[in-house]
């Protein structure tokens, strides 16, 4: 078979592959992006731990580093969001995905501006609030995902037909996907592509600790959890931080306590600084079937090659 591939979603980003690798805290800056956008997918920027000017440099450098398209992802929590939508359209950004908050809040701005606007969603519900907003497409996160989640706990392989059906945009499958074979099976279920965050924690690019790296491609079954549902509800790799968690949520412990334990910077802690004792170690379910830190575009490669391969075989051999 041809690797010659088009749909909605290649054609919406102008991409040879519909593989986008996921905007992660910590992990996502512009090394990682053009990798994944020079090897025919769509890399992504994670502005949420960048202050703006870091956000700019990024950008600058991924212009540099890749011809083709890349994104940059904006949390809606960030407190200095205007300053990053402000960079994002001075800078010629083309694609941005947005999430944790109302998509009505930014998509006429950047759209305004030209820009491709997709938001990130855990239920049909918010699908179609982000279709009346105006979004191009959708990503559709299931509850195995890493880091923030929905509080709904829908898993992929619901979530992704529920909101096909819903809304007549793109959907694009987050959530448990590491492999060509389960990008075939959300593309089976209504997915016209996949964005992939775990896997590519685990890529020589990415900006986030070896120890951390090490830490995930040793994972397996059970060792994540979503937690901090108090607050906003993230899925953890178990660490001695996790398990000061658990401890404090089985005792009924007041929001204002696990904000407290919680602190300052746990994420960059443990993420990039590599405190695998005192950070949070956000990842996903999927971590389990990781055994290799690889370059981007291996990873990638692998993934379109299992994906091509697994659509072609009958399904008696599957």
């Amino acid at each position: 078979m041809s690797s010659t591939f088009s749909n909605r979603i290649t054609q919406l980003f102008q991409i040879e592959k519909p593989i986008i690798q996921a905007g992660m805290i910590w992990a996502s800056g512009w090394r990682l992006a053009s990798a994944v956008s020079n090897a025919g997918g769509l890399g992504i920027i994670g502005s949420g731990s960048m202050y703006p000017e870091v956000l700019k440099e990024h950008i600058q450098k991924c212009k540099a580093a890749t011809q083709k398209p890349f994104a940059v992802n904006v949390p809606m929590l960030y407190p200095d969001i205007d300053k990053h939508i402000q960079i994002i359209i001075e800078e010629g950004v083309k694609v941005v995905f947005t999430s944790a908050g109302n998509p009505k809040l930014l998509t006429p701005v950047l759209k305004q501006h030209g820009i491709t606007v997709v938001h990130v969603v855990s239920s049909s519900r918010f699908a179609q609030k982000a279709e009346e907003a105006s979004c191009d497409a959708v990503v559709a996160e299931g509850f195995e995902a890493g880091g923030h989640n929905g509080r709904e706990e829908t898993t992929t392989m619901v979530l992704i037909p529920a909101v096909k059906k819903a809304v007549t945009v793109p959907v694009i499958a987050a959530g448990g996907i590491a492999t060509g074979r389960q990008m075939l099976a959300a593309m089976v279920l209504g997915a016209e592509g996949v964005q992939i965050g775990s896997r590519y924690v685990a890529s020589e690019e990415a900006s986030s600790h070896i120890n951390f790296k090490n830490m995930v491609i040793n994972s397996t079954e059970g060792d994540t959890k979503l937690m901090l549902k108090q607050l906003a509800p993230v899925r953890l790799l178990k660490n001695r931080f996790f398990e000061e968690v658990q401890a404090a949520e089985d005792r009924g412990a007041a929001k204002e306590e696990l904000i407290q334990l919680l602190g300052r910077a746990r994420a960059k802690k443990g993420m990039f600084e590599g405190n695998l004792d005192e950070g949070e170690l956000e990842i996903g379910q999927v971590s389990s079937l990781l055994d290799a830190i690889e370059p981007a575009a291996t990873i990638t490669q692998n993934i379109w090659n299992e994906f091509l391969e697994a659509l072609q075989q009958p399904l008696e051999a599957r």
